[in-house]
């Protein structure tokens, strides 16, 4: 029988590369976003798209519910909806942080609320948290952002050892840079908010180091493979980084505090 998949920010990036993946391999695909006039050309690869704002209750509830009675369950939940704002924490508005926070944490946190009664009903189901390298590293002008990336780790720590007893497995992806239009809206947002303040040496720097590292992002359909390596495992790691993540993630575990900061910020000239 087919595993039901909900794939969440479906309209582009990692979440359609992933919806799209999993659709070809013969899942049961729901790709969910906002922007729904984004995902008609979903249909034609058999991905059911599907309206959702992670920062709607009603929104939220509606989607999950639809799913449930059209299909019985939800098997796979692969939250892959994020914003990527950016800006010095001195200058970003309370009302921008909060915005981030309810995308990239507080949606993830609805939606899997929603979707655990029936996995823990039918004894399995597989929890998927889309992280970044940025959940494990923290670089200047990105400071919600990450604070957000930080939060799915922690939050997805404490939810697998909460639900491993009911047959649910929770897994972190972690990418690196990955070819998307989170690259130029990250930037644009980084100009915009701090890029006539005093902070706006280290926003210039900050977006030439980006744009130098474009070039080596990855395709988003290898953060879809890596997504069904680790759904597929019998036994899935907590954690599955991308290979141009792995590098940087061995720097900062061996590096001290003062010494990473250090290379980083020789990295923001």
């Amino acid at each position: 029988m087919k595993k039901t998949v909900l794939v969440t920010g479906a309209s582009a990036g990692i979440g359609k590369a992933t919806a799209i993946y999993l659709a070809q391999k013969g899942y049961n695909v729901y790709g969910a976003a906002r922007r729904i006039e984004k995902m008609q050309d979903l249909k034609a690869s058999g991905v059911k798209p599907i309206v959702l704002d992670v920062t709607k209750e009603d929104s939220i509830v509606s989607c999950v519910n639809a799913i449930l009675s059209e299909t019985g369950s939800i098997d796979i939940l692969i939250n892959s909806a994020g914003l990527g704002s950016y800006g010095a924490l001195e200058d970003v508005s309370m009302a921008e942080a909060k915005n981030q926070m309810e995308i990239n944490v507080f949606g993830v946190a609805r939606l899997i609320q929603l979707v655990l009664p029936q996995m823990r009903k039918n004894k399995f189901g597989k929890i998927v948290n889309i992280s970044s390298i940025g959940g494990k590293v923290g670089l200047p002008l990105g400071s919600w952002y990450h604070a957000s990336k930080f939060a799915i780790e922690g939050l997805s720590d404490c939810l697998r050892n909460e639900v491993k007893q009911f047959g649910i497995d929770v897994i972190v992806i972690e990418p690196g840079g990955t070819k998307s239009e989170m690259i130029e809206s990250g930037t644009d947002d980084l100009k915009r908010v701090s890029g006539e303040t005093v902070y706006k040496d280290l926003a210039n720097a900050v977006i030439k180091s980006y744009t130098t590292q474009k070039d080596k992002a990855i395709e988003a359909v290898e953060i879809a493979k890596l997504i069904t390596k680790s759904i597929e495992a019998k036994c899935p790691k907590a954690r599955y980084a991308a290979s141009n993540a792995k590098p940087f993630l061995l720097i900062r575990k061996l590096l001290s505090d003062r010494l990473f900061d250090k290379m980083v910020m020789s990295q923001m000239k």
